[in-house]
């Protein structure tokens, strides 16, 4: 440790050229958001809570486990917001210590440690003000955490601490960060980075394309794009794609003068038909493959708030990679702006589902438990794909591996992860990098028309990527979703995943043809389906009636058991074969709230009102039990087709993969709007 200034300039390493290049350094929020605060800040009023994690084994000891892991730890005392001076310099009053162990500012070292060139890092940290302790600190993968190293100002200006810290104990997890303590009066943290020695050719940092896909979000995405027009990414960015496929246009937005003025000649916006998700994202790769220029291409949602200095780790983590690897940020609530929406995420192989790892949690709230106290965040979490909110995918990957999948929507980014991972290119969910996102918990898109989006990409992706006899599980999964959609009266579910099904079997040369026309096809399907015509006025529905009240006077608030879960999943397929009661053809039974509408519950009504998951509307289900018999024969149908010829269908799904995504089909699904005019 010593007190030096801050270097960049080229040195020699054991004979070999290396240059100094910051990786990362300490920032602060944008604006006085308090509800970020925990993500740049922590008071260290907390501890590393470890004993509390072990309580056994059973399936209540877990609950407990997890209910206990998610206490909150911290006093909440917090940091004011006038304590933040700058972007990356903060004021910490006599006294007081605050920490930067951090989503935003602590150091992932595993991950660095793990997938890049990088062997050590220097820290260096300048506090203005004198008696001021700067603690560095590390964790293990299991979460505890160890002092590293400390020193302590003299002068009342500005000192430059600076920490010399090896990667190599951090193989499966683990974390550098810092404390300040302020002693003998107020101090002020300036800055602080963390650097390395790289080799010399790469020096230099790669540049990125955005590409930005928006549907009919002209403010969002015209927000996103002044975001994006900081002045420390200018430099990173080759072009910003915005591939506008709606009909209220980012242009007319009041922002978008501002915006388009901060970007520049950088910004282009390219209209064309509404293709979906996958028809956006690869109308902007397939720009920037065309182009050549950049280094890289980023997917990015339009309905995001942006930390633009995540951008600039990942193209950095991406830069000192020993791989071409994707490289991913994570998802924050837009309205709950501490809570973290998954760590990662893997395709659980035998299902063949996106999932989080087992031993991670989901809807994380850092605000109420920080990242030290947390012992799961200190394991590095290895995962399969990126969600597109924000991903960057390296030039030569598209390359080499095709652009998207014309998938329209659901399963275009994990099956991209998949591909690469098989072709060689891992994916890297890189902490610190990320944005604030709509939480996708406000939806209940299973049973919508994007039903069918999620059972047809499934089957494609799982018919490419599966390892297994038949998919695994996919199949008898998929028929046990069929029923239970099936007791719960949602009719037009089943006939849009059906749909899907057949579209499947009708091969793979078939799905850029449908991304122009087919969401219009299956919402036109879904209208002549009560399940699916939602009213947002609750006397649009008739009364609530019912031929006899509830058994034994149970209530919708009632949770069952495993065992009564269990019998009403034998049961229920075979009640559905009684006829309706009476009443049920012209009354409700029941008022389901969204939080309640299980299939073990809609399952005992013959018809109800049920509420969907945003709040603004419910549908009228009634049991049809024509319909439900001749559903469920199709269902067994096309699943024993599936089973009968999945290696046939496998091989010619793999053998049109190269084809279906290389730029050259894909220029022909955008030749109807090729040369429109962009702006």
């Amino acid at each position: 440790m010593s007190t030096v200034t801050n270097t960049t300039t080229a040195s020699t390493d054991a004979g070999a050229a290396t240059v100094r290049r910051v990786l990362q350094r300490q920032i602060l929020p944008l604006d006085s958001d308090v509800d970020v605060l925990p993500l740049y800040l922590d008071p260290d009023d907390a501890v590393l809570d470890e004993d509390k994690y072990v309580v056994g084994g059973n399936r209540g000891a877990k609950e407990l486990n997890a209910a206990s892991i998610r206490q909150k730890t911290s006093s909440g005392r917090g940091v004011r917001p006038d304590q933040v001076l700058s972007r990356t310099a903060l004021q910490i009053p006599r006294g007081d210590k605050i920490s930067f162990g951090t989503y935003f500012n602590a150091f992932p070292a595993s991950y660095w440690r793990r997938w890049t060139v990088v062997t050590a890092v220097t820290l260096q940290v300048t506090v203005r003000g004198a008696g001021a302790t700067v603690i560095v600190n590390k964790s293990m993968a299991n979460g505890r955490q160890q002092k590293v190293d400390s020193a302590v100002t003299e002068s009342d200006g500005d000192t430059t601490l600076t920490f010399e810290l090896p990667l190599g104990p951090f193989i499966d997890g683990g974390w550098y960060w810092y404390d300040v303590l302020a002693g003998q009066g107020d101090v002020a943290v300036t800055s602080a980075e963390w650097s390395a020695l790289v080799p010399a050719d790469r020096a230099e940092h790669g540049t990125v394309d955005l590409a930005i896909t928006t549907m009919n979000r002209p403010d969002f995405c015209a927000d996103l794009l002044a975001q994006l027009g900081t002045p420390e990414l200018l430099d990173y960015l080759d072009s910003v794609f915005v591939m506008e496929q709606g009909t209220q246009k980012v242009a007319d937005s009041p922002a978008f003068p501002a915006a388009r003025d901060g970007l520049g000649d950088k910004l282009r916006v390219i209209e064309q038909g509404n293709l979906g998700g996958s028809g956006g994202y690869a109308r902007g790769q397939l720009e920037s493959v065309r182009k050549g220029t950049a280094t890289y291409a980023m997917m990015m949602d339009d309905d995001v708030v942006c930390e633009p200095e995540g951008i600039i780790r990942a193209v950095t983590f991406a830069d000192l990679a020993r791989r071409p690897t994707i490289v991913g940020g994570h998802m924050f609530s837009l309205f709950a702006k501490s809570r973290l929406h998954s760590f990662g995420e893997i395709v659980q192989p035998y299902r063949f589902w996106w999932m989080s790892p087992k031993d991670s949690y989901n809807d994380w709230d850092f605000g109420a438990r920080n990242l030290r106290s947390a012992r799961w965040l200190h394991k590095r979490a290895d995962v399969d794909f990126n969600g597109w909110f924000m991903c960057l995918i390296p030039r030569r990957v598209l390359e080499e591996i095709g652009l998207s999948l014309p998938l329209f929507i659901k399963w275009d980014d994990s099956e991209y992860g998949l591909r690469a991972k098989a072709a060689g290119f891992p994916t890297v969910t890189f902490p610190g990098a990320a944005v604030w996102h709509v939480p996708w918990t406000d939806k209940n898109d299973a049973v919508d028309w994007q039903a069918y989006f999620h059972q047809r990409n499934r089957f494609v992706a799982a018919l490419l990527h599966s390892s297994y006899p038949k998919g695994g599980g996919l199949l008898g999964e998929s028929v046990a979703f069929d029923l239970a959609h099936l007791v719960s009266m949602q009719y037009s579910t089943v006939e849009l995943r059906l749909q899907a099904l057949e579209d499947v079997l009708a091969g793979p040369h078939g799905l850029h043809g449908m991304l122009p026309d087919r969401l219009g096809e299956i919402n036109a399907l879904r209208k002549q389906f009560t399940d699916a015509q939602l009213h947002a006025d609750p006397d649009d529905f008739p009364p609530v009636r019912r031929e006899k009240p509830p058994r034994k006077g149970k209530d919708m608030a009632d949770v069952p058991g495993r065992l009564s879960k269990l019998v009403t999943a034998g049961l229920a397929p075979i009640r559905q074969l009684r006829k309706p009661r009476s009443l049920a053809g012209e009354f409700p039974e029941v008022e389901i709230r969204a939080m309640d509408a299980k299939w073990y519950r809609i399952a005992n009504f013959d018809s109800a009102v049920v509420s969907m998951n945003d709040g603004t509307s419910a549908a009228l289900y009634v049991r049809d039990r024509d319909r439900y018999k001749a559903l469920v024969r199709r269902s067994l149908e096309l699943h024993r087709r599936f089973r009968r010829d999945w290696d046939d269908i496998a091989a010619q799904y793999r053998a049109a993969l190269g084809e279906i995504t290389s730029p050259q089909t894909w220029e022909q699904t955008f030749a109807p709007w090729t040369g429109e005019d962009e702006r």
